[in-house]
């Protein structure tokens, strides 16, 4: 436990006190707008005064509903008759009144945001590596995303092997003259015929190998160019908003061999990307909050770096500046080279020792991140960093696990307090809105109507609402198994509802939709294959988990103009909110012994996998392999969905604690087995320890957890596990 002392009548830990006084000191040394480290922590001690009664009452009303409907479905059991439930969802105010229409209006909003469409990253902030390798995801090598991994087939001559294989570089490079030809096309020729490229007339010229030229079928195609204009070292291009740079060098290694001296294509990847505080960090105290601000800081004002070695060498990571070209017309172009962040604080739930309030209770861990990472923010709005990130002059926050508009507009509440304190200009600090929970999914259009001049994002979380789905619904019978809960109407319901409401709210152009996580990191070739399916669904950005993938899903933005998709959308259907509010219970049969056992033991080496990690070493998000040795992107709301679910078998007599301890005990060899390579791995063979209980906990006193989160039992036991490992 860190040393705390007083600010204003709180006991705040020291590490908070050295990040937060530092970054004011930085500020008043800026200038204009700086604020007095005595009025600050006043001004904080106001602002957790006021604020934590209403969190208080917001959680009190979660728990009232979850009462409510637990007592509904065990005197009304099975799929509810959909009136009457609905009726009664409406009479306890789960479900609210629908506005009668929403105008969204934030301003200051940067295009990335607001009127371009490509992937999005979601990193630890914890991480500086994984922090700075996301913000110079802006831009991806082609040639290496394909190389590396299985989007070309790695079967017969195309196996990659231990060196170099020319034949697969050979069908890398002919892929990347395909995606040229597809997207930026030359009139009457291919990519693959040119010899050289040069600039005229402020135009693309294509030399062909048989002698004549060419040029763009679409000349607007063409953004400007780096080097000599008779023979550029870089050609950029652009489609549906995203860039596309050949980059030229006839001495590289691959394009020495090139007719065009092509040596590789890089792409316009992560446009955006969130730096996580939330369910992808294991962040459980002063320490470990303080070193998630402090990164976030850093990132905001260009001085966070890392110390990288990499094949015997070691150098110094850093963000990358701008891309400097020269345009079309003969002027100079400056072009991004860095991702748009946001960061994501946590939710209205948790609770935090890094600071305690007057009463001596600990303080709601969101109220503390919303006023802790705009301090970390006021270099880059207003200090000598200014414009680094954002260069309409905003904070990008998404707010997750948000349940009804009520809790929305609290959020909204709160970044207005922290705003004042600051002495920021309203509606600085815009909000992403995470529709992952049931409640809000069902009132989206109110949620949105309460955040309407910062709502700059709405993104489906089918993780998290998968497992607000089981809790909720939790006394209404078994559910389905977790993979066959996904093909229930209320999913499909769920992801059309939130890009058509979007729109109707007034989103489209102001602020992104998104879509989810690919969650299979090694199945890229998958991946290819199915995720363009978000961009068709209007989704003007998704989730991806790696600077590789989001380099290979950068291609179906240009496969699909995500803005011209959701204009084609059809209406939603006619009692949507009804398929939204159909159960995802197992059918009389469903759950044969087979089906039982193979999920019991599918979700157990999930949660072992994930929690021993989490627990022992505070990995909050990692490639966790499931049980077939696959490696899949785990993180707190996957764990969410394992946990409810066998909290839910439990709970209604499809498998018994005894079946629980048989996988656990089972299952932690395989874990064990899957991590013997990891030198601070702690075993959980013989089911003792840690990570262990906190499993076996997990699952077990699932159905009371609040709202089915694992955050409390995780939290709580990651402090023992450090105070063990402190002595």
């Amino acid at each position: 436990m860190s040393h705390t002392e007083d600010r204003a009548g709180l006991a705040v830990a020291q590490p908070i006190i050295e990040f937060a006084e530092e970054a004011l000191a930085a500020d008043r040394s800026a200038g204009a707008g700086a604020i007095d480290t005595a009025v600050f922590w006043s001004g904080v001690a106001d602002i957790i005064r006021d604020l934590t009664p209403e969190n208080e009452a917001l959680l009190a009303t979660r728990d009232e509903l979850q009462r409510r409907i637990d007592a509904y479905h065990e005197a009304n059991p099975g799929q509810p008759e959909p009136s009457s439930y609905r009726a009664f969802l409406t009479e306890i105010g789960y479900l609210e009144d629908p506005p009668a229409s929403v105008a969204v209006s934030p301003e200051r909003v940067d295009p990335e945001i607001a009127t371009l469409a490509g992937p999005q990253l979601v990193v630890p902030l914890l991480n500086a590596r994984f922090a700075l390798n996301a913000v110079n995801a802006r831009w991806g090598s082609l040639y290496d995303a394909l190389y590396g991994t299985d989007a070309i087939t790695r079967e017969g001559e195309l196996a990659p092997g231990k060196g170099y294989n020319a034949a697969r570089g050979a069908a890398v490079i002919a892929e990347g003259r395909r995606i040229l030809d597809a997207y930026v096309p030359l009139a009457g020729a291919s990519h693959a015929d040119v010899a050289g490229y040069s600039v005229a007339g402020g135009a693309l010229v294509a030399s062909l190998q048989a002698g004549a030229t060419a040029g763009l079928a679409d000349p607007a195609a063409f953004v400007g160019y780096r080097g000599d204009a008779a023979a550029p070292t870089r050609v950029l291009l652009t489609h549906n908003g995203l860039h596309i740079d050949i980059v030229i060098d006839r001495t590289g290694a691959n394009g020495a061999n090139d007719a065009a001296g092509i040596n590789d294509i890089e792409l316009e990847a992560a446009l955006t990307t969130i730096m996580d505080l939330e369910d992808s960090v294991a962040a459980v105290d002063a320490d470990d909050k303080s070193l998630g601000y402090r990164n976030w800081r850093g990132l905001m004002d260009g001085t966070l770096t890392e110390s990288v070695t990499k094949g015997g060498e070691t150098f110094t990571r850093q963000a990358n500046p701008d891309r400097e070209y020269t345009a079309a017309d003969g002027s100079a172009l400056t072009v991004s080279g860095r991702s748009l962040l946001f960061v994501r604080n946590v939710g209205h739930l948790m609770r935090t020792p890094a600071v305690h309030d007057e009463s001596g209770a600990e303080v709601f861990e969101g109220i503390l991140d919303a006023i802790m990472t705009a301090v970390g923010s006021l270099g880059e709005l207003r200090g000598a960093a200014k414009g680094t990130n954002s260069r309409a002059g905003s904070m990008y926050i998404v707010k997750p696990k948000m349940h009804g508009s009520a809790e929305v507009a609290f959020a909204a509440k709160l970044f207005g307090r922290v705003e004042a304190l600051l002495g920021l200009p309203a509606h600085t600090l815009k909000i992403g809105i995470m529709d992952e929970e049931r409640r809000t999914s069902a009132n989206l259009a109110a949620c949105i109507a309460a955040a309407s001049e910062r709502v700059v994002f709405i993104n489906t979380g089918f993780l998290d609402r998968t497992g607000d789905e089981i809790h909720t619904s939790m006394r209404a019978g078994a559910m389905l198994p977790k993979d066959a809960i996904r093909q229930e109407p209320w999913l499909p319901a769920y992801e059309a509802r939130n890009v058509v409401i979007g729109v109707e709210c007034g989103l489209d152009g102001r602020a992104q939709i998104g879509k989810g996580m690919w969650a299979m990191p090694d199945l890229m070739a998958a991946m290819l294959e199915q995720k363009v399916g978000h961009v068709r669904a209007g989704a003007s950005t998704a989730w991806v988990p790696s600077p590789t993938a989001a380099t290979l899903h950068a291609l179906h933005y240009h496969e699909v103009d995500a803005f011209a998709a959701r204009r084609a959308l059809p209406a939603l259907q006619a009692d949507s909110l009804g398929a939204l509010l159909t159960l995802p219970l197992a059918p009389a049969g469903a759950l044969t012994s087979e089906v039982v056992a193979t999920e019991v033991e599918n979700n157990v080496q999930s949660i072992l996998g994930y929690v021993v990690r989490w627990v022992d070493q505070g990995v909050g998000c990692s490639k966790v392999p499931d049980i077939h040795d696959v490696g899949l992107m785990e993180d707190r709301a996957t764990l969410r969905i394992s946990s409810q679910l066998l909290a839910n078998w439990l709970m209604h007599g499809v498998i018994t604690e005894a079946d629980v301890d048989a996988a656990l005990t089972k299952c932690s060899a395989i874990v064990d087995r899957q991590n013997a390579a990891d030198p601070g791995y702690l075993t959980l063979a013989g089911g003792t320890g840690t990570a262990y209980e906190a499993a076996r906990r997990l699952i077990l006193d699932g159905a009371e957890q609040p709202n089915g989160y694992t955050e409390p039992l995780l939290h709580a036991l990651r402090r023992r596990k450090k105070a063990e490992l402190a002595g």
